[in-house]
Formats: structure tokens, C-alpha cells, sequence
């Protein structure tokens, strides 16, 4: 696999970052967590493994939300604008698809907690769908 390189930017411009790694999955996800952490019908996020958040500017305007109960979901955000921004869960990063500076070379993979979506979201559309993760 080659390395991808994805840069970004928070809504107000505060934060930039570069995160460089294998890329592996690109998903929109309709659990209940994605959708009220992204205020949409489903998170559009990119997993990059192994990487590495290089913050070009802004790394101290962020904070980190942990929902208590939760394994390993999180959302990082600027405190500035509240827009979100990757995050790095162990050695992988998972970057939100909306706050990147161009179109990634790869398109989404799949939609995954479909049964979790909310009866006004899309459907899965021409894209594979799955319950909960994507066992391969």
C-alpha cells in the first residue's frame, strides 16, 4: 500500500492539519453517536492506519469529547467554531471526509449502522452496506 496524504481545515480556519497513512476504509457511518456528533443523517469519515496528525496551526484550540460509556468513540473539535477535526484512536487516525481541503483520490467504501440510520437519511445507495462493522 502507498502512503495517502490528506490535508484540512476546522470551519473557521483556526486549525490545519496533515495526516499522512495507509488508508484504509472510507465510511459513512449512521450509528446513533456519528449523527448527533455530526448534527447529519451520517459521519463521513476516512481511517488512515498508521498515522499521525501533524497540526500545521491551531493543535491548542482543540479539544477531545469522550462519551463516558463508549469504547472508543470520540469527537475532537476547535473550540473556536466547533467544527470537527481528526482524531487518533491508537495508531490509526480517522479524519471527518467534510473538513478536507480537496476530494480524496478514494471514494466511500460503504455505509455502515445502517440499521442504526435515521428513517429521514439517505440510503445506501450504489455503495455496500452493513449492520454494524465491516468484518474484512
Amino acid at each position: 500500500m502507498t502512503d495517502t496524504t490528506l490535508t484540512g481545515r476546522c470551519l473557521c480556519g483556526a486549525v490545519h492539519y496533515t495526516v499522512t497513512g495507509n488508508l484504509l476504509r472510507f465510511l459513512h457511518c449512521h450509528c446513533e453517536r456519528c449523527r448527533r456528533a455530526s448534527g447529519t443523517g451520517h459521519a463521513s469519515n476516512i481511517i488512515l492506519k498508521p498515522a499521525g496528525i501533524d497540526w500545521q496551526s491551531g493543535e491548542s484550540s482543540t479539544r477531545r469529547y469522550k462519551v463516558p460509556e463508549a469504547d472508543r468513540f470520540s469527537t475532537v473539535f476547535c473550540t473556536h467554531c466547533g467544527g470537527p477535526v481528526p482524531r487518533e484512536h491508537g495508531d490509526m487516525v480517522v479524519v471527518p471526509a467534510g473538513t478536507l481541503d480537496s476530494a480524496p483520490e478514494h471514494g466511500p467504501d460503504a455505509h455502515i449502522f445502517l440499521d442504526s440510520r435515521a428513517p429521514w437519511s439517505c440510503e445506501a445507495g450504489g455503495l455496500p452496506a452493513f449492520a454494524e462493522y465491516p468484518t474484512a
